[in-house]
C-alpha cells in the first residue's frame, strides 16, 4: 500500500508525534521514509544583513540535526527500516509538495505545527498549504499535550 513516505521535519517538538507515526507507518509497511527538511529561505532573506549568514549557518545546523534525529528514531524503530534525508531550500510548503511528487511518493506526513508555533495560525501554516496543494495523500498530525486523555504514557 505504502512504499515511499515523505515526512517533512523541523525539528520542533510538535513535529515529533509526526516523525513517530511516519516511521510507524513505513515499519509496518516496509516502505522508504523520505525525511524532508527545508531551509526557508524567506526567513533568511527577511532577517537584518548583518546576521543573515549566522541565521543560515544555524538553520543549516537545526536541519541536519532534525534529520539525523529521524535517521536515530528509525534505527530505534525497526534497525532494517530505510530513511533517506534531504534538504531543500525555499518556502517549505512549495518544497514538501514538490519533493514528494518527485519521488512519487505514497502518502506525505506532516505535523500540524512547527517552530512557529501558534502564530502560524494567522498567516497560514505549512500543513495547510500542504494539504490543499499536495497529490499525494497527506497525514497531518497534531501534537497531544500532556493534559490530552488520548496520550499514553506507559
Amino acid at each position: 500500500m505504502f512504499d515511499t513516505i515523505v515526512v517533512a521535519t523541523d525539528g520542533s517538538d510538535s513535529v515529533g508525534r509526526a516523525v513517530d507515526i511516519a516511521i510507524d507507518v513505513a515499519a509496518r509497511f516496509d516502505a522508504t521514509v523520505h525525511a524532508l527538511y527545508v531551509l526557508d529561505t524567506g526567513e533568511v532573506e527577511s532577517s537584518p544583513d548583518e546576521v543573515r549568514e549566522d541565521l543560515r549557518a544555524a538553520l543549516d545546523d537545526h536541519g541536519e540535526d532534525a534529520l539525523a534525529a529521524v535517521v536515530d528514531r528509525g534505527a530505534e524503530r525497526d534497525d532494517e527500516l530505510a530513511v533517506v534525508t534531504d534538504v531543500r531550500e525555499g518556502r517549505p510548503a512549495r518544497e514538501i509538495v514538490s519533493y514528494a511528487e518527485e519521488i512519487d511518493a505514497d502518502l506525505v506526513v506532516t505535523g500540524t505545527r512547527g517552530r512557529h508555533g501558534e502564530n502560524r495560525f494567522l498567516i497560514g501554516s505549512v500543513a495547510e498549504n500542504v494539504v490543499r496543494t499536495c497529490d499525494p495523500p497527506v497525514l497531518t498530525v497534531r501534537r497531544l499535550t500532556d493534559e490530552d486523555p488520548r496520550r499514553v504514557t506507559f
